[in-house]
């Protein structure tokens, strides 16, 4: 099957783009903190947005951060795994990588776990992040973003697992997402996270051990 929305497409698909605070149509079990997020054990990964190209290579899988254009878009290329950074720079010409566990593994579209995201740094920043496979020579993406955007009246998480677990796919080419899968549902495939930054220096993400009902219905 071939699918209409490519990365060629990305400009239709950013149009689309859900922001951050709706972002997912079940909640998780745990209970949110003042900040919007769960209560309790999570994984962090910061991505920072910097202005001056890093040429050292980051390959230490202790990190925690992401380091991405200050203007510009940027590939996260992920893998199925523990939690953990493999690549930590987006300016090397391969992108940077970043592992995770199977979101779906039962295929009920209940994720085994939750990201929450918040804008950080200073205001008017804002970032578009959308996920993407590269099967057989094409690449296809997510009709569905999340939108980060740094205000000046503070900030707090928000569930983006729709976003970043999961890819409403338009199949049809009428710019309308009619499936949905999950990261990891294709053997063959490489799927990434496209970041397209506008000066957010700090986009926030944090894994959660709670489930979130995203559905397998558009």
């Amino acid at each position: 099957m071939r699918f209409a929305t490519k990365l060629t497409a990305f400009g239709t698909a950013v149009a689309a783009a859900l922001i951050a605070a709706p972002a997912a149509s079940g909640a998780p079990e745990a209970g949110p903190t003042g900040n919007g997020a769960p209560s309790g054990a999570h994984y962090t990964l910061n991505i920072i947005g910097v202005a001056k190209e890093k040429t050292t290579p980051m390959d230490d899988t202790s990190r925690h951060t992401i380091f991405v254009p200050d203007q510009g878009s940027c590939r996260i290329n992920l893998g199925e795994g523990d939690y953990g950074v493999g690549d930590g720079n987006c300016f090397d010409g391969d992108g940077a990588q970043f592992t995770l566990p199977d979101p779906d593994p039962d295929g009920d579209g209940v994720t085994a776990y939750s990201v929450y995201a918040r804008a950080l740094g200073k205001p008017g920043g804002s970032s578009v992040t959308t996920t993407c496979f590269d099967e057989d020579g094409e690449t296809y993406c997510s009709t569905e973003s999340m939108v980060l955007v740094r205000t000046s009246s503070g900030s707090k998480f928000s569930n983006v697992s729709k976003e970043l677990l999961s890819l409403c796919l338009d199949t049809d080419g009428d710019q309308v997402c009619d499936t949905r899968e999950f990261l990891f549902d294709r053997d063959l495939a490489d799927y990434f996270w496209s970041y397209d930054n506008s000066g957010l220096k700090v986009a926030q993400l944090r894994f959660y051990e709670v489930p979130t009902n995203v559905g397998t219905t558009p």
